[in-house]
């Protein structure tokens, strides 16, 4: 299983969750964060770091957000790999 970036990134693209994360599984999208399901090593680094609460583990996943999950497994493998922190769209 993976973690799952969702709603409350869709915006702001805080990135604090990058920098923490060890295998460098996140994505920059226009307008938020994606994690790759398959390179993302499940150690939940990146959850603490998230100043909006925006990633949960896939199974927990709220039901209203649900469609995240297929959305980061779509937009993971067409966004640049991000792996430094950058001033978030929401300042």
């Amino acid at each position: 299983m993976t973690h799952v970036v969702t709603k409350p990134c869709d915006g702001c693209r805080y990135t604090d969750c990058v920098v923490v994360c060890p295998v460098q599984c996140f994505y920059e999208g226009e307008k938020m964060l994606y994690i790759h399901p398959e390179e993302c090593i499940d150690c939940e680094a990146c959850v603490s770091e998230c100043p909006v609460e925006a990633i949960y583990h896939e199974d927990n996943v709220p039901d209203e957000w649900k469609s995240y999950v297929q959305l980061k497994a779509e937009m993971s493998t067409k966004s640049p790999v991000i792996t430094d922190k950058k001033k978030p769209l929401c300042e």
